[in-house]
């Protein structure tokens, strides 16, 4: 179905523009994707697409192919003038297409971790409170072959609009679950992953600790570090040394060293030929 709307009053824009508010979009179950690319690799990873508002005026070759791509699947298809389009959007960004998606809901219990050539590595962040550092560090998983994204305790929804454009859509591409710290805990220990938790007062430095076997690479928030039920005696803590006045890096950044340090090792070892 292919539908013109002019009118700010419309029910289906309010309910768009509605899902920029986390409260909103967990009562409804939906979310809202803005771009070309994360809405393709939405479609990829087989997330169910409800809705498009087009703008044609401001979308490229690439954001018509993909609204004539779902407007062959059925998904309805609303053109929205561009004064309309700038209200639903999210962000400065604008690329002429915006979907609304049934929100994937992946949960703890569902998670598997496939036995293959290579020890799975898993990313775990607790307490996370910008959407914008999640996403981020959601990219950096899926660039370094991570096989699960877990959010402990965290403080915003996964799918909020900024996560999702910060991860350039690589959201959709990964197992990400939510749960408590605790419910996380038994997870790892369930499934005999080596815990490494990056602290400011780690034991070790993050290289001098071997990454190549199944381990989840665990960290906190920026504000908090991590809570004290990660110091259990089997949970291993890691440093990354600052030779400045600042005591910690972003935490995204700190995932990005932890997580390619692992692919590093791993491919040294050989445990995995993936460069």
């Amino acid at each position: 179905m292919w539908l013109r709307i002019e009118s700010f009053q419309n029910r289906r824009v309010k309910e768009a523009i509605a899902l920029r508010k986390s409260d909103e979009r967990r009562n409804t179950g939906r979310i809202i994707i803005d771009g070309v690319r994360e809405i393709e690799r939405a479609c990829e990873a087989g997330v169910l697409i409800e809705e498009v508002f087009y703008s044609p005026t401001l979308a490229p070759e690439k954001a018509r192919q993909l609204v004539e791509m779902l407007a062959g699947r059925n998904v309805t298809i609303l053109e929205v003038p561009k004064r309309l389009f700038e209200k639903i959007a999210y962000g400065e960004r604008e690329e002429g297409i915006v979907a609304i998606a049934r929100s994937p809901t992946f949960s703890l219990k569902e998670l598997t971790l496939k036995n293959g050539p290579e020890a799975p590595l898993v990313l775990v962040v607790e307490g996370i409170e910008k959407p914008g550092n999640l996403g981020a560090m959601i990219r950096t998983a899926d660039g370094a072959g991570v096989a699960a994204v877990v959010a402990a305790d965290i403080r915003c929804d996964v799918y909020n609009p900024a996560a999702i454009r910060a991860s350039l859509g690589t959201i959709f591409c990964l197992r990400v679950v939510a749960a408590s710290s605790a419910e996380v805990l038994e997870f790892l220990q369930q499934h005999a992953l080596k815990c490494v938790a990056a602290r400011v007062d780690g034991a070790v430095a993050y290289f001098e600790e071997d990454l190549t076997g199944p381990t989840a690479v665990v960290l906190g928030s920026e504000a908090e570090g991590l809570s004290p039920i990660w110091r259990q005696g089997w949970v291993k803590s890691v440093r990354i040394p600052m030779l400045g006045r600042a005591d910690s890096l972003n935490v995204s950044v700190a995932a990005a060293v932890l997580l390619y340090e692992a692919r590093r090792q791993r491919m040294v070892s050989g445990v995995s030929a993936q460069v």
